[in-house]
């Protein structure tokens, strides 16, 4: 993560200038102004909003740690510098730590949920992120708890529906395996049969997608009666909710990819208010 990258965010929100604030404060005001959570959830995105404020020589102090579960109230940022910089950067620090605490509150909830039940599966993300925020929201899944799967096509082999209707699946994971021999190779299957026939034709990971609860059993115990359960890694994926999670956490799968995590997150409630002056 670098600060231009960062600072696009800056440039996108005031390509201009602030003109409210050039109109109205005067440039030499300073201030101390504090982020505070307004709800419980865990916190990501300080790292990026110090780096932030630093370029815009405002004095950044963390009062809590990225992954840090807060509650309602909590300051969790302390920030100290030109009124006109606090101003500036003050909705783009709340939209970047908002959504990332969000999508690791999230996180973390279904990490509770598998937890619960006993179970060892691990929560991950997917590719389904806002273009341009990915490196964002999957630091933030990390930080709630959860894998961050792939970053993206270049980590690792995911032979899915549209590759399969172009080339058979024993061909592919041969040609996948010529490829290259440090890459996982991952095949999407959306039957029983078709789990049994990547994990047959040596698949390091197999995601049955979409599955409902009682195939994804049915498709463990034949790779079981096949003697593969323990060659593969099973994932499941694809209308996975905080409502049927650990009936698929207590069949035994390895991971549990949520799309929901990233494409469809609830910011955490975030305010940054400027203090008033203590006076004599």
């Amino acid at each position: 993560m670098t600060v231009e990258y960062l600072q696009r965010f800056l440039e996108e929100d005031a390509p201009f200038g602030d003109i409210t604030t050039e109109a109205i404060v005067p440039p030499e005001t300073t201030c101390r102004a504090l982020v505070r959570a307004k709800e419980d959830g865990v916190i990501a995105g300080l790292e990026e909003a110090m780096m932030l404020c630093s370029a815009e020589g405002i004095m950044a102090t963390p009062l809590v740690t990225d992954g840090s579960m807060v509650t309602d109230g909590t300051g969790v940022l302390d920030l100290t510098g030109r009124a006109a910089s606090v101003l500036l950067v003050e909705r783009t620090v709340l939209n970047l730590m908002g959504r990332m605490s969000g999508i690791a509150t999230g996180t973390a909830a279904c990490c509770s949920l598998v937890k619960a039940v006993q179970s060892q599966a691990r929560i991950t993300a997917t590719r389904k992120t806002v273009p341009g925020l990915r490196l964002l929201d999957k630091k933030a899944v990390i930080l709630g708890g959860g894998e961050p799967h792939r970053f993206s096509l270049s980590d690792a082999v995911l032979i899915k529906d549209n590759h399969l209707a172009l080339v058979p699946v024993a061909e592919a994971i041969a040609r996948a395996r010529q490829f290259s021999c440090y890459k996982t190779i991952e095949v999407e299957a959306e039957t029983t049969a078709a789990a049994v026939e990547a994990a047959r034709c040596e698949a390091d990971q197999v995601l049955l997608d979409n599955m409902p609860v009682e195939v994804v059993g049915e498709t463990l115990a034949a790779l079981e009666a096949e003697g593969l359960r323990k060659q593969v890694q099973i994932e499941v994926s694809g209308g996975i909710t905080a409502d049927n999670l650990q009936a698929y956490a207590r069949l035994g799968v390895d991971l549990i990819s949520i799309g929901e995590l990233t494409h469809s997150v609830r910011n955490l409630n975030l305010s940054l208010d400027i203090l008033p002056e203590k006076r004599a």
